[in-house]
């Protein structure tokens, strides 16, 4: 099968890419700094010309963090719909029977939502903090429609909870939230600080899915077709940032004291996925160990930093 993978020099990129090799795939790569910029429609359809692929996965995103989505939320938007309809107007020329698999963060549920059941994925604004990112994934989800109802396009859009896991920026500014936490606590414990700031108020519920589960999803979701409306990617399963910040210590030896800056501003409240839908449409997923993931990205940030 020949598959190209946009965004492929990023985190999911690269790790969906050493698990598709040992399968035999013919794997085609497309990233910016590989000189195509999907921006730029004639670049991308170039690549897709060229590299001839029965799937792609559009893993290529404008992002970051929610101070960083908040001060550029014009950038993040045009970006994200811009690419977006490069791609499927590209497909749409060359070849209508690529299928496109495509994830999208469960940032863009509605703000107000505790269990995010698929049903109620439009019910509701996407809460402040990420307005600018969560709007723009809703936005690429109008345009598979569209494209899917007027020329057929095939495609599957998953929604994903947070991701962390090796392999991520070792720059807290640009990598997923709970690699930036390992990464701050990881300068803190060398420096010797005697605390460690969390941002917020540490109350905030989130799932998280390590990189190897969201792979692995990604994976098996190409042996599904035209899931139009997103489905989740869930266990119905979350851990609180506090939660969270005392695993990390406690994997990581770090015998500072944990503090919460109420100055930053929280996100949603409790953001976990329900899984029936997902349970009947991709059976015996096993999920990786939340403290055991924890513990393999610290390591992996020991090395690198």
């Amino acid at each position: 099968m020949n598959i190209l993978v946009l965004g492929s020099t990023g985190f999911i990129g690269k790790n969906l890419i050493k698990r598709l090799e040992p399968e035999g795939h013919r794997i085609s790569t497309c990233s910016r700094s590989a000189g195509v910029d999907i921006r730029n429609y004639q670049q991308i359809r170039n690549r897709i010309s060229e590299t001839d692929p029965d799937i792609i996965f559009n893993l290529a995103s404008h992002g970051g963090s929610m101070r960083y989505v908040r001060e550029f939320g014009a950038d993040v938007v045009s970006d994200n719909l811009q690419m977006s309809l490069n791609i499927y107007r590209a497909v749409k020329e060359l070849n209508a029977k690529i299928k496109i698999i495509q994830p999208f963060s469960n940032c863009s549920y509605p703000g107000d939502s505790s269990v995010q059941y698929e049903e109620n994925w439009l019910s509701g604004d996407v809460h402040k903090s990420v307005f600018s990112f969560g709007n723009s994934k809703r936005g690429i989800y109008y345009i598979s429609k569209c494209y899917k109802d007027q020329y057929d396009i095939n495609t599957v859009n998953l929604l994903f909870p947070n991701t962390y896991g090796p392999g991520d920026s070792i720059d807290p500014n640009h990598t997923h939230a709970l690699n930036g936490m390992i990464i701050r606590m990881l300068q803190a414990k060398k420096k010797g600080d005697k605390k460690f700031v969390v941002w917020g108020t540490g109350s905030p519920v989130r799932e998280w899915a390590y990189i190897d589960d969201f792979v692995e999803a990604l994976v098996m979701a190409i042996n599904l077709d035209n899931i139009i409306y997103p489905l989740n990617i869930g266990q119905e399963r979350g851990y609180s940032i506090a939660e969270s910040a005392i695993m990390i210590k406690e994997e990581m030896g770090y015998d500072g004291e944990i503090v919460f800056d109420t100055n930053y501003q929280d996100g949603d409240p409790v953001k976990i996925m329900s899984r029936q839908k997902f349970e009947e449409s991709i059976q015996g997923f096993q999920w990786f160990d939340h403290r055991k993931g924890i513990a393999n990205t610290i390591k992996y940030y020991e090395e690198k930093l």
